[in-house]
Order: C-alpha cells, then sequence, then structure tokens
C-alpha cells in the first residue's frame, strides 16, 4: 500500500525507469554494463516504493498515551524553551527519519487543532541543531482532553524539499490518523508539558502510531 502523496511520483518514476530500460536494452551492447545499468535502475526504482509505502497499523488509542507520530529514531530528549508558540519551557522529544523509514506523520493525540503554520527555511541536515528554527518546517498546535496542548513541528532535511500538512485550525483529529508526509528524509519534534513522563531513550527505534512516546 502506498501513501496518497506519492501516486504521482511512482507513476512517474515507472515510465521513466521502464524508458530507460528498453534504451539500455537497445543500445548497450556490452553485457556486464547492460545488467549493471537494469540493476541500478531496478533498484532505485525499489527505493521509490518503498519510501513512498504506506503499512497499516496497530494504532494505540488509549487516551492517557502520546504516541510517535513518526518511524524513526529518538535523537533528542530534553527541556528546552520553545519559542513560537508557548513561549515557555517545554519536554522536547525529536525523531530522526533516514529516507528508508516511512514518512507519514500522525496525529500524536487526538482533539482540536488550535494553530498550524508553515515556515519557509533552509535544507540543514535534520539532525543540525538549529534544524528546529532555521529549516523549512510546519507546526502544529492539537489541544487534547488530557494533556491540554501539544505541538509537533514537520521539519525538511537535507533532502527534503517538500512538507505536506494536512492539519487545518479548528479541525478534530483523531490520533494516530495521517496529518501530512515529507518526502525524503526530515525530523519531527514534539514538545510536551514538564510532567509528562517519557517512555522512550535516546537512540530508540520508534514506529509511527505504534510506539508510545509519553504518558502522564
Amino acid at each position: 500500500m502506498f501513501h496518497k502523496e506519492g501516486h504521482k511520483i511512482i507513476a512517474l518514476t515507472f515510465i521513466i525507469v521502464i524508458g530507460l530500460f528498453l534504451i539500455v536494452d537497445n543500445f548497450v551492447s556490452t553485457t556486464w554494463l547492460n545488467y549493471l545499468l537494469m540493476s541500478f535502475l531496478f533498484v532505485f526504482l525499489i527505493l521509490i516504493l518503498q519510501f513512498f509505502r504506506n503499512p497499516k497499523k496497530k494504532l494505540v488509542l488509549n487516551d492517557s498515551t502520546i504516541i510517535s507520530p513518526v518511524d524513526g529514531k529518538v535523537v533528542v530528549i530534553e527541556e528546552v524553551f520553545e519559542p513560537e508558540y508557548f513561549k515557555d519551557k517545554r519536554l522536547q522529544v525529536s525523531v530522526f527519519m533516514s529516507p528508508i523509514n516511512v514518512h507519514v506523520t500522525r496525529y500524536p493525540v487526538a482533539g482540536k487543532i488550535t494553530y498550524s503554520k508553515y515556515h519557509p527555511g533552509k535544507f540543514l541536515v535534520a539532525w543540525h541543531p538549529k534544524a528546529s528554527e532555521e529549516n523549512e518546517r510546519t507546526t502544529v498546535v492539537v489541544d487534547n482532553k488530557l494533556y491540554g496542548e501539544i505541538l509537533y513541528r514537520q521539519i525538511a532535511g537535507a533532502l527534503a524539499r517538500r512538507i505536506v500538512n494536512y492539519a487545518v485550525k479548528d479541525q478534530e483529529v483523531e490520533k494516530g490518523s495521517d496529518s501530512g508526509f515529507i518526502k525524503f528524509g526530515s525530523r519531527v519534534d514534539l514538545y510536551l508539558p514538564l510532567d509528562t513522563k517519557i517512555k522512550v531513550q535516546l537512540n530508540q527505534k520508534v514506529s509511527g502510531g505504534e510506539s508510545i512516546i509519553a504518558e502522564m
């Protein structure tokens, strides 16, 4: 199953790969080079397909938990000052996605969207300390009945060139449902209340919609 954001790119990739296959087959007479080029095209097609895959998830819908919005690895757990919306201290948990991870973004909690804003910016590597302030990004705040307002931020990386954000202000959203997509490598930051109990560790691999990031 593939995410809708990849349908056009997948179709275009199929056309290009098939065209190049025919060119290689007809004009490259050297056997080893023919096989090498065809193998490269096949691997390229597989990489595009796996990037846009959207596997079914066993969503964790327990109201007392906050789930990971994306697949990836936990790279930051620290108390920070959040300057854009809260303008006070929060617990930040950041998940880095490599190009081989599923890049669907999911709502970490259910509730009402109170803030959704896109910021143009740079394309520093996603783990750069200034990426959350200087890179292209979107900031979304969900008002949850148990936790209050939870902020998450989609951040483009060095390879990412498009962030898709479905969150609309005043919209009611379900926990674990699609909230967007980031194309080709990126990171998502979560900003949580200081009294939240973090359930993950640094360098832990997490699964979007399934892994529990925190609970009250």
